[in-house]
Parts: structure tokens; C-alpha cells; sequence
């Protein structure tokens, strides 16, 4: 994933972008709120990791903006005081999630991989790459109108894979969706999983290829 934090302490923000490079998550970030809006529009950001404490535009106004202008990214609001009010102002503003500081790390990885799986899910009621179609609700595939069998794990892959179509998707990445999983499972599963996966949705014109050094990349094949 990759995550536009805004947070102006910077020990803060630096132990924060550790925890999530862990992850193997990739972090921009912002001291201020009033590049966000522009940097949304230009960069393909996962999530957005928003102290309401800013100088300048506070985290709430820069939030109002971003959704303004039409974006639907999820945001992780991050806030010192913990009131009803703050909780209520920055929901209807268009918070996701609140995280109160001091916070461990574990918890915000936690709140952060919830938050982009109830996004992604959200997103389409079915996902289509050439004649290649998924229903994240369903857990159901086709190719054309034939059905597809996937196994729970093929599932979270080919998801994550189609909403990001077009686009490389790092091996660390598809490895932190699928339960049971970390970053000790070995390159041959993870390779025998997706490979498994190319034979049965290569039929529908898309290519899944192996991005040597980087990870993979879904997108439409030259006869789709």
C-alpha cells in the first residue's frame, strides 16, 4: 500500500512510517495539511493518516477539503483529545476512523489494514478486467459466464489484484492479505498461489505477470 501520512511531530511520524514500512507498506509525509488535497489528485494513495493538530489548516479542514473535491480514500484521523464532539465534527466531515494518541503501533497497522479492506470492498459490487469478473461480497469469479473456482486464498488475491489493475502490486502486499499469513512465508507459496490463479483467469484476455525484483501486475491482455 501506499499511505500519505500528515503529522507534524516529527519523532512521531517517523516511528509511525517505521511501523508501516514493516508492513512493507510504502509512507509519503506531510508536516502541513494544505499540499493534501493536490498530492491526492496527483498520487495513487491507499489511505490517508490524518493528525487533526496541524499548524495552518488543522486536520479537520484539510479532511473537509479532501472530500470536497471528491475523494473517497479512507482516512485514519489521529487526535491527542478524545471528545464526543471532535469524534462527531470529524465524522461528519468524512473521518473513517479515529485513533487517540498515545497509540502502540500493532493498533494502528490493525485499524489501518480494517479500514482499506471495508474501502475495498465498498468500492464495486463487482470487479471486471476484461472478461474477467469478481464479486468480493460473493466470493464468486467468472470468466465470460463460466463460473470460476477459487479457493478463500485465491479470492483475497485476485480482489486486491483487480482493484489495482494496471498497476504493481508488491509481494509484501498480497502476503499481509492472506490470513494465517507474515512476512515469514516463503516466495514459493506465495508464487505456487498466484501462478495456480494465472492458469484459471488468463482464459478471460487478462495477463498476470511477475514483475522481477518489484512483484506483480493484473491488466488486460493485447486481445482483451
Amino acid at each position: 500500500m501506499l499511505i500519505l501520512l500528515v503529522e507534524d511531530d516529527q519523532p512521531l511520524a517517523a516511528s509511525i512510517a517505521g511501523a508501516l514500512g514493516a508492513q512493507g507498506w510504502r509512507v509519503d509525509i506531510s508536516p502541513l495539511g494544505e499540499p493534501v488535497p493536490a498530492s491526492l489528485m496527483r498520487d495513487d494513495y491507499d489511505a490517508l493518516i490524518l493528525d487533526i493538530g496541524l499548524p495552518g489548516i488543522d486536520g479537520l479542514e484539510t479532511l473537509r477539503r479532501v472530500r470536497a473535491q471528491g475523494s473517497r480514500l479512507p482516512v485514519l484521523m489521529l487526535t491527542a483529545r478524545d471528545t464526543v464532539e471532535q469524534r462527531v465534527h470529524g465524522l461528519e466531515v468524512g473521518a473513517d476512523d479515529y485513533l487517540v494518541k498515545p497509540f502502540a503501533p500493532v493498533e494502528l497497522v490493525a485499524r489501518l489494514r480494517a479500514l482499506t479492506r471495508r474501502h475495498e470492498n465498498r468500492v464495486a459490487e463487482v470487479l471486471s478486467v476484461a472478461r474477467l469478473r469478481f464479486d468480493p461480497k460473493a466470493l464468486r469469479a467468472w470468466v465470460g459466464d463460466e463460473p470460476v473456482k477459487l479457493s478463500r486464498r485465491e479470492c483475497d488475491i485476485l480482489q486486491y489484484l483487480m482493484l489495482k489493475a494496471g498497476r504493481v502490486v508488491q509481494r509484501e502486499q498480497l502476503v499481509t492479505l492472506v490470513p494465517g499469513w507474515s512476512g515469514a512465508t516463503s516466495d514459493n507459496a506465495l508464487d505456487l498461489l498466484v501462478s495456480r490463479l494465472r492458469t484459471k483467469i488468463e482464459p478471460a484476455g487478462v495477463r498476470l505477470r511477475t514483475v522481477r525484483g518489484l512483484g506483480y501486475l493484473l491488466d488486460a491482455g493485447d486481445d482483451a
